[in-house]
């Protein structure tokens, strides 16, 4: 029998993708919850998981976490500026157990991103491919959740503002990441596997008018460059350095780094990628 780990998996991404494997009958004897607190895990514990601590930033946690993994998904750490050794960490721990297969998960168009997060996921990348083990790299676009998490937000000011001009978000919601994760951890074979992933692009006026028409709330789109952008995400509050590395994402987003004309997403969950129209009306209610 082959067994499956996934990190972070008390994580929004990571507990989806455990859901998504027992849904498609892998025992749950057979699954791998590495978390960092085993606490926060007894939920999958009672479902007959098996659940172990491993903190990226604690390697001696790691090999006994990874003992006797075969297949095993690296969701990448959520902490900018310590992603690189974190998951290092993890890479030279799943090479020390013998898993066959780490399935890790990158940012969307990787290999020429201007996106100010993409530096870690690049690294990364070069590390798995220098392990030697065979890799599948998710590289995933936006979540949908980074938009509708600020839905009250954007209904009750009436507008959205950003730097994005006409650039297009290939987002999805996080339980199509999941699935196409789960599918990959599953069935991926070969040395490296690469998978462009999102959703059907959209503008941020797009994505204004989605809400306004879902809503029936009028919701509009607010373009600034990107110095008078920055400016006004200081006045708000945020420190110079987060108000120009959220800036630089939306210079990003302009110049077309989270688009993507593929379909590795739809393909891996074997169905469309859902709408953002329908995840709009989820989180409203």
């Amino acid at each position: 029998m082959t067994t499956y780990a996934v990190t972070g998996a008390t994580g929004h991404l990571g507990r989806l993708v455990v859901a998504e494997l027992l849904s498609r009958g892998v025992p749950a004897a057979d699954v791998v919850a590495v978390v960092r607190t085993p606490d926060k895990a007894a939920d999958l514990a009672a479902r007959g998981v098996q659940v172990r601590e491993g903190d990226y930033d604690r390697p001696e946690t790691l090999p006994a976490a990874l003992a006797g993994v075969q297949r095993l998904l690296l969701v990448s750490g959520s902490e900018p500026g310590r992603r690189v050794p974190q998951h290092a960490a993890v890479i030279d721990a799943a090479q020390a157990a013998g898993v066959e297969r780490i399935v890790y998960t990158g940012i969307l168009n990787a290999d020429e991103t201007s996106n100010p997060l993409a530096g870690e996921h690049q690294a990364t990348e070069q590390a798995l491919r220098a392990s030697g083990l065979p890799v599948s790299v998710l590289r995933n676009g936006w979540y949908t959740e980074n938009y509708t998490e600020r839905l009250e937000e954007f209904l009750q000011r009436g507008e959205i503002v950003g730097a994005t001009g006409t650039g297009k978000v290939s987002a999805a919601p996080r339980a199509d990441y999941a699935g196409a994760a789960a599918t990959a951890l599953l069935t991926d074979d070969g040395d490296v596997v690469v998978h462009e992933l999102g959703g059907q692009a959209f503008t941020f006026a797009e994505l204004a008018a989605t809400i306004s028409d879902v809503t029936g709330t009028p919701v509009a789109y607010r373009d600034l460059p990107v110095e008078e952008y920055t400016a006004e995400l200081e006045q708000a509050g945020l420190d110079a350095g987060t108000a120009g590395f959220v800036a630089g994402i939306d210079a990003s987003i302009a110049a077309g780094d989270l688009e993507t004309s593929s379909d590795d997403l739809a393909r891996l969950l074997g169905r469309p990628v859902t709408p953002l129209a329908d995840v709009v009306r989820a989180a409203r209610g």
